[in-house]
């Protein structure tokens, strides 16, 4: 049996290159309070768009719901200092990836350390920055987007020789793609739990292809989330510190829970935004 469902060509990580969003060093590796710095304090008093932009996040927090459209707070234009400003605030969380949007731009994703607040950047496909946004959803309109155009069902052919389980789990992967309604219930199909031979995870993979979204959520271990080519099926791969697959899944499901944002997480990032606000941008 193959190490888990996505395995790159030639057993090879797939690259997942995210845009840079500051020139700072990771979140792992700087001082977590920044904003209590001089550098920070003669920073704050110049960029007074940060200011004014802060307690709008706070608002739409306030009110946003896991399962509605987000909001977009567009800051492509804002000063070079204020969007350096916004990357120290808001911090790097757990989620972080890429979408492929068919246009041919990419979305590069990162979570603020408040949960359900995204950072956003667009390039273009030389790779040139074309829009930054920071977003209150329970996860950037980008990855549905990009999803959007996959295939709702899936076809093959012949199966191979070696083949043990493949067919009745494409079986139960169509039937519960073309049953699947938005808001549903996940489905979670588990491979430790019946035998795959290498031949039936290599033809699963071949039928399923490679779909637009990457993301990775480094909460409790790493979680990589991988969209593959048919519409609302999901590779989800939970890794211990060694980097060892522990549990190998695919998910039938509009976005893997693991990667959203929940009811209670705006609410409480609503607080400490405030808390933000209050202790170094009044």
């Amino acid at each position: 049996m193959k190490a888990g469902f996505w395995v790159a060509p030639e057993g090879e990580d797939a690259a997942m290159t995210v845009m840079p969003i500051g020139a700072e060093p990771s979140l792992s590796t700087r001082k977590l309070n920044y904003l209590a710095t001089s550098s920070a304090e003669e920073m704050i008093r110049r960029c007074r768009r940060t200011a004014m932009l802060l307690p709008e996040l706070a608002d739409a927090l306030a009110i946003q719901k896991a399962d509605q459209p987000g909001r977009l707070f567009d800051i492509t234009d804002f000063p070079d200092d204020d969007r350096e400003l916004i990357t120290q605030t808001l911090g790097e969380g757990e989620v972080a990836g890429v979408a492929a949007l068919p246009s041919g731009v990419l979305a590069h994703i990162q979570e603020a350390v408040m949960a359900g607040v995204w950072r956003v950047r667009f390039t273009d496909t030389d790779g040139r920055l074309i829009a930054d946004y920071v977003e209150v959803a329970s996860i950037p309109a980008a990855v549905r987007q990009a999803c959007a155009a996959l295939a709702g069902s899936i076809s093959h052919g012949p199966v191979p020789a070696g083949a043990m389980n493949v067919m009745p789990v494409l079986t139960e992967i169509g039937d519960r793609i073309g049953r699947y309604r938005d808001g549903d219930p996940a489905h979670i199909i588990t491979f430790s739990l019946f035998p795959m031979s290498p031949e039936d995870m290599s033809f699963l993979q071949a039928t399923l292809g490679a779909g637009p979204v990457q993301l990775t959520s480094r909460g409790y271990g790493t979680c990589r989330i991988i969209a593959t080519g048919a519409r609302n099926v999901w590779s989800v791969q939970f890794y211990n510190a060694m980097d060892t697959i522990i549990l190998d899944t695919l998910e039938i499901a509009d976005i893997p829970s693991v990667a959203i944002a929940a009811e209670e997480d705006f609410r409480d990032s609503e607080a400490r935004l405030r808390d933000i606000e209050e202790a170094y941008f009044k």
